[in-house]
């Protein structure tokens, strides 16, 4: 195993994605709201070096947040 010791990945977890004007964005303060384009009940895209390869599902344990990968992405042939 030491051989992969050395490879990074980079893991990225997608909640949902929007669209909007840039000015939007920059008016926005603290606890301002994005609203997304999912729901409570959507699945979470996870990503390696920005290849889908997962869904998952948030975890809440003794405070801590957590991703549960619960599918695997299928590949698009």
């Amino acid at each position: 195993m030491s051989t992969f010791d050395s490879i990074e990945v980079d893991i990225t977890v997608e909640l949902g994605a929007t669209t909007m004007p840039i000015h939007h964005l920059l008016r926005m303060g603290r606890g301002a709201v994005i609203e997304l384009d999912a729901i409570e009940t959507d699945l979470m895209k996870i990503y390696a070096n920005k290849t889908l390869v997962a869904f998952g599902e948030v975890k809440i344990d003794d405070g801590h947040l957590s991703v549960e990968v619960v599918e695997k992405a299928h590949k698009k042939v």
